[in-house]
């Protein structure tokens, strides 16, 4: 039996008695499920206008409002009730009297629960204990909740349900619900500033033929109407971005969301959104300062503030970034030369350090598992580079180390918070590497770049010099100090069978 539909019929004993007030409020010609009013005011638009107005004078002045929201406390006492109702912003109090209300209103809130949406008209007073409320004058109901809301002071403790009701938790939290309206001020202070550094907002594909621009593995299915086996993208269209670089846009970006059918973890999602931009004739140097601007820009626009704390470090965003070069900070911390060492040698690192690891992967990805651990000690802000050519098959190499390529990681709070480089552009070199990727995957390297052959055309009709960069709303939970999926409304959940 599905224990869903079997917690759903054990709670319907305690929703009987709200279900026969619908009859009531229908009875009495009231719509149990409402409909229009108009909203004239928020509450802490009303508690901040006139936090400071005497309690007199809002007597005096009658200020009139309609306000609108769920109940979340009540209190009747004969002929008064108080109740508190939230809206978009908060919480304001609501004062009720049997002899200003019309008869129908007094019956009807005398049937209200905690959980129903209502609208108040009335004016606005201070009580005796200093709290801005309204004065009731007209109480409109507008939907009767069958569900009982979480216990007041406890919400919801299971944290797993958490994220399965996420409604439920935004509306006994306000700290939740303000997470996505701060999400909503980080996406848009990105798109600001690049439309204001005059980059084109585009749209890729998601359904691809080939799951190029990235290292990871991707969700594959199956097209019916061309009959093709498709791949949901793996990276914010970036191979498309660069044939756009080909057609002649010298600055394009893309927010969307993207899929990777990868493990879980505090900040990998198998479905996330991400910013990826593309550059014309700047390189992964111009791009460093020009990524550090948006980033001080967007974490002053989220935090108020330039500084932070997350994952235990105290970080602040306006501090001189650190440049932190691959090769030498694996030998400081690990004390491997990674052009000098062997693969057991990477092995027996990992398994000093009890990390888990596929056996079966190449020498370079084992590399990179180890830098992933010494980066964790890491708080930043701070740039990676030097990264191996193996690790990468789309970047330029260094000209002054044709073992590394041109590109930058942005690290914050032991993680990486963004990825730029230097494109390859040599249609040859690009070639060459992708059959060295190949290579690599017929090791066991589930994470090597498929051969796209179309994009290796469209670069030998020239691809300008370019500067490309993608961040994810990892930078997002970072700056919020919570797993990614508490930064998202709604992850996936296994379903309860």
């Amino acid at each position: 039996m599905n224990k869903q539909l079997d917690m759903e019929r054990k709670l319907s004993e305690q929703e009987q008695i709200r279900v026969d007030k619908i009859k009531k409020l229908e009875v009495l010609g009231i719509d149990p499920f409402g409909g229009r009013f108009d909203v004239t005011h928020y509450s802490e638009e009303l508690k901040v206008k006139y936090i400071d107005t005497p309690k007199e004078l809002l007597e005096k002045n009658q200020i009139q409002v309609a306000v609108a929201g769920r109940i979340m406390t009540k209190r009747s006492k004969g002929k008064t009730g108080f109740m508190h109702i939230q809206d978009n912003d908060g919480q304001i109090q609501i004062y009720l009297r049997q002899d200003v209300l019309s008869e129908l209103d007094f019956q009807v809130f005398s049937m209200c629960d905690i959980g129903d949406i209502v609208g108040i008209r009335g004016t606005v007073f201070r009580t005796n204990t200093g709290e801005i409320s309204i004065k009731a004058k007209r109480y409109v109901h507008l939907t009767k909740a069958l569900k009982p809301l979480p216990e007041k002071f406890h919400g919801i403790t299971d944290e797993d349900e958490k994220l399965r009701k996420r409604y439920l938790d935004m509306i006994m939290n306000r700290d939740v619900k303000e997470i996505f309206m701060k999400k909503q001020k980080f996406w848009s202070t990105i798109r600001n500033y690049l439309i204001e550094n005059d980059f084109l907002e585009v749209e890729t594909p998601i359904l691809e033929t080939s799951s190029g621009g990235a290292a990871a593995t991707p969700f594959a299915t199956h097209h019916n109407a061309l009959d093709i086996e498709v791949f949901l993208r793996i990276s914010m269209g970036e191979l498309w971005q660069k044939k756009l670089l080909v057609a002649g846009y010298e600055k394009t970006f893309e927010i969307g969301r993207q899929f990777r059918n990868e493990g879980v973890s505090n900040e990998h999602l198998q479905d996330y959104t991400q910013m990826e931009l593309y550059w014309a004739y700047a390189d992964f140097k111009m791009g460093m300062e020009f990524c550090k601007g948006m980033y001080r820009r967007v974490t002053k626009a989220v935090m108020g503030t330039s500084k932070f704390t997350s994952r235990g470090f105290e970080i602040d965003i306006d501090a001189e970034w650190e440049i932190y070069d691959f090769e030498t900070i694996i030998e400081e911390k690990v004390g491997i030369n990674i052009y000098n060492t062997t693969k057991e040698a990477v092995m027996e690192k990992l398994d000093e350090k009890k990390i888990e690891y596929d056996p079966k992967a190449g020498f370079w990805r084992l590399v990179d598992v180890l830098w992933k651990v010494v980066r964790k000690d890491i708080a930043g802000p701070g740039f990676l580079v030097g990264q191996p050519v193996q690790l990468n098959p789309l970047p330029k190499r260094l000209k002054e180390d044709e073992r590394k390529v041109a590109q930058m990681q942005i690290i914050l709070a032991g993680s990486e918070m963004g990825n730029g480089y230097t494109e390859l552009n040599n249609p040859i070199d690009l070639e060459e590497r992708f059959k060295e990727q190949r290579a690599m995957g017929e090791e066991g390297d589930a994470d090597a770049h498929e051969h796209d052959a179309s994009f290796v055309e469209a670069l030998r009709y020239g691809m300008p010099p370019a500067f490309g960069f993608g961040v994810s709303e990892r930078f997002f939970s970072v700056l919020m100090d919570r797993p990614i999926r508490e930064c998202v409304m709604f992850p996936l959940m296994k379903p309860i069978v």
